[in-house]
């Protein structure tokens, strides 16, 4: 069993930020398996199903970014999953937008999402690492991913949803290469030959 875990901030008023990409990818892999409707535990939302053949449950902490770890250990705690079997869809700011990276271990970069999981679980899970550019300016940071997309991401953003969830059962598979070139190429199909990303992006750092 999976656990497949989405970061956002709960409420409206956040729903289009470039913060909760994570939120919007995972529902979109509820809505294209069929998984069963969101329901309130955990600290969160979560949603179960069958992703090629692999149980798999969907998560979406309502506790606030900055406290995501305190709902993906109770819900990896309660289901017995290892953090190896733990996948995290989130925003990210050192990433050039429409760009991505699976990494499995490793630090977590300041992301203050990642760094509540980090407390809870250890760092021993996937990342699913999707790209929002960066404003240039650190102190730019906070107010930058708080707010909505702009208009002109939407060339790169739904196409980048759309492949997460289409092609997650590479992911689970464990074929990280694969699930980042099809994910790519899902971006830009008209890239001729667009590479298979490298071992490195996969090592744990």
């Amino acid at each position: 069993m999976f656990l497949v875990v989405g970061l956002g901030n709960p409420g409206r008023a956040y729903a289009e930020n470039r913060h909760n990409i994570g939120f919007m990818a995972v529902d979109e892999i509820v809505r294209r398996h069929g998984f069963s409707p969101w329901r309130n535990k955990f600290q969160g939302e979560i949603a179960d199903g069958l992703i090629d053949g692999e149980k798999a449950i969907c998560l979406k902490p309502m506790t606030y970014m900055n406290e995501s770890g305190r709902a993906v250990r109770e819900a990896a705690t309660f289901y017995k999953i290892p953090p190896e079997d733990v996948i995290v869809f989130h925003d990210e700011i050192d990433l050039a937008p429409g760009k991505f990276r699976v990494k499995r271990g490793g630090g977590h970069a300041g992301h203050n999402g990642l760094r509540s999981i980090h407390a809870g679980i250890g760092p021993d899970y996937a990342r699913v690492r999707m790209g929002v550019g960066h404003p240039g300016d650190k102190k730019l940071v906070k107010t930058y991913v708080l707010k909505d997309f702009a208009k002109s991401d939407d060339e790169w953003l739904q196409p980048m949803i759309d492949g997460c969830a289409e092609f997650i059962g590479d992911l689970l598979k464990g074929d990280d290469p694969s699930y980042m070139s099809k994910v790519a190429h899902k971006i830009s199909p008209n890239r001729p030959n667009a590479p298979r990303p490298g071992a490195a992006d996969n090592e744990k750092a």
